[in-house]
């Protein structure tokens, strides 16, 4: 075999030097003959497991599968544990050690002898990691989504994981849910393994992975503990042996047709503002051109018709069952590009032959949209000079044009010590700001950005106001919430300047948002601002002075474009 057409992995174990000898003297040790792997495409399976991580549970079981499609295709499969990212357990953000998971992901792919990788993830940003570190590798590869837990129910209602916990948790603090109530929805809420079953972040990114062509027709709509995931897992694994030897790369997949079409799609499903951060942040990494601005046309443009918690009545599981995201192509077809390449080898116009839609309640027809508003609105203004976003389809529409003075918190510890207060000031036309919650200032970007509603206000019936942040928002929660406004207020940015009692207009219709003070007023204010004093050491240290801001995807400045470095293959 020349070196051209080489197996990378060959370089590892085809060597008859004394680095080749020590290679397989290593798999010896543990087991592996010769005939396990010489001359067989070596396939990493990079999974985000861990026993912390709840929504990947199942894991040992999808690698299970995985490994059986690669050993069946003629590969020979190794498993590799990546920073595993549990939503809920890790403080302050797991968007905080997103980029992390990147690094590790691009380093786990060149430094072993791997000819391609299957991406196991699902929890929020384990996915978009994943996808940053294989796009800088640019090494074959197919993800697998976890896939969502299974309906919730309590009392004959069906539940959405994080979306109900906000409701409830408003109704119990406007003292209309039992403390038995509120321990039932503890034990009953989330029933499965899998991710949040709304159409929040993890559900929307595993959809814009399979929209750009990288997962199985309806890998991301499966649910966790469907039997089909398993299917899906072999499948997978035999797929990857097949790109490491034609050498499909992501960079031949993920082209500007692509990103159209996971765009389109995004604005299609309702799904979560931080997408955005994330999609941004995958597409940079190839070197393809994609902002804030060209995402919200774009997405200004395409109906929402996912009938889908929490902009909708639906859960993952009914989107699956109504076609999955097959049937929102399909629905949308007019507005996808036909000839993307899938990463099966098929155009989409091929994939979306076997596409039906089984549930018109589920997937809307176009006519009937889930609302006359987009996905997403980027707002601009003298607060959010670089932008700032909103998700209007689950937005109150009254507040889509309003102003109010501003109920102002310079950190979230403030805001949680005076929110319930008896003596705050606010009324329902308010508008909640809080500062210090950006890449910077929190650290990490938490999803803060969902401010809650004060007590005094929830007990006379009041369930949104307009609340605006530096953060970002789950995107299983709902509300009239401006986020990711940029540049972040830790860094000097105008949201750091706000006053209580200034006036803070927001316009979706004219995508503004504007701080009504004058601009002397303001120029004076930033005089005497005080930056955040940055951490000292370790990977805090790194994030703070390398993290870029909101707009452009709050990647590391020193981890953009492509990986230009040679394949480290050292002997």
């Amino acid at each position: 075999m020349s070196k051209l057409n080489k197996l990378r992995s060959e370089y590892w174990f085809n060597s008859d030097s004394m680095r080749g000898f020590a290679h397989r003297q290593r798999l010896a040790q543990v087991g592996y003959s010769r005939s396990s792997y010489i001359g067989k495409p070596v396939i990493g399976i990079i999974s985000t497991w861990s026993e912390i991580s709840t929504c990947h549970s199942h894991f040992p079981q999808s690698v299970k599968f995985i490994r059986e499609g690669i050993i069946r295709s003629g590969g020979f499969p190794l498993e590799l544990p990546a920073l595993s990212l549990s939503e809920v357990m890790v403080k302050p953000t797991t968007m905080l050690y997103r980029n992390l998971l990147a690094m590790e992901a691009e380093e786990l792919i060149l430094s072993h002898p791997l000819d391609a990788v299957v991406l196991l993830g699902g929890c929020d940003k384990t996915i978009p990691g994943l996808l940053m570190g294989a796009f800088s590798a640019n090494l074959p590869c197919v993800v697998v989504p976890a896939g969502a837990t299974i309906n919730g129910s309590f009392k004959g209602i069906k539940i959405g994981t994080g979306t109900h916990t906000r409701k409830y948790w408003d109704a119990k603090q406007a003292g209309e849910v039992s403390k038995e109530d509120w321990l039932l929805l503890e034990e009953t809420m989330t029933r499965s393994a899998g991710t949040c079953n709304t159409m929040g972040t993890a559900s929307t990114m595993a959809c814009i992975a399979e929209a750009l062509g990288l997962t199985l027709a309806n890998a991301s709509t499966t649910p966790a503990v469907d039997s089909a995931h398993g299917r899906i897992c072999a499948h997978s694994g035999e797929l990857a042996v097949n790109l490491a030897l034609k050498k499909i790369t992501p960079s031949t997949i993920v082209t500007e047709k692509a990103v159209h079409n996971a765009i389109t799609v995004y604005g299609s499903l309702g799904g979560s503002t931080n997408a955005v951060i994330h999609l941004i942040a995958m597409v940079n990494r190839l070197g393809l051109s994609i902002d804030l601005k060209k995402i919200s046309n774009a997405v200004a443009k395409v109906p929402v018709i996912a009938n889908l918690m929490p902009a909708g009545e639906y859960l993952m599981e009914d989107l699956h069952n109504a076609g999955g995201l097959l049937a929102i192509q399909l629905r949308i077809k007019h507005l996808l590009d036909l000839s993307a390449e899938m990463v099966t080898g098929e155009r989409l116009e091929t994939r979306l032959a076997q596409a039906k839609i089984y549930n018109d309640k589920v997937v809307l027809p176009l006519e009937q949209p889930l609302s006359s508003y987009s996905t997403l609105t980027a707002l601009y203004g003298n607060l959010c000079p670089n932008g700032a976003v909103i998700k209007p389809v689950a937005a109150t529409p009254s507040l889509m044009e309003h102003r109010g003075m501003a109920v102002v918190f310079e950190s979230m510890d403030e805001l949680q010590n005076k929110i319930d207060s008896d003596d705050l000031m606010i009324t329902e036309r308010s508008v909640l700001v809080l500062k210090n919650a950006g890449p910077v200032g929190a650290p990490g970007m938490p999803e803060w950005g969902g401010l809650p509603i004060p007590k005094k206000l929830l007990s006379k019936g009041v369930r949104d106001l307009v609340r605006i942040s530096d953060a970002r928002m789950s995107g299983t929660h709902f509300g009239t919430c401006v986020l990711h406004v940029s540049p972040e207020s830790a860094i000097g940015g105008p949201l750091g300047l706000v006053q209580q009692g200034d006036e803070i207009e927001i316009s979706v219709s004219r995508e503004l948002l504007q701080l009504h003070i004058s601009d002397s007023e303001m120029e004076k204010r930033s005089k005497t601002f005080k930056h955040k004093e940055l951490a000292t050491r370790g990977y805090l240290s790194l994030y703070q002075r390398s993290v870029q801001q909101a707009h452009v995807g709050c990647d590391f400045d020193f981890m953009l474009g492509k990986n230009n470095a040679s394949d480290p293959i050292i002997f």
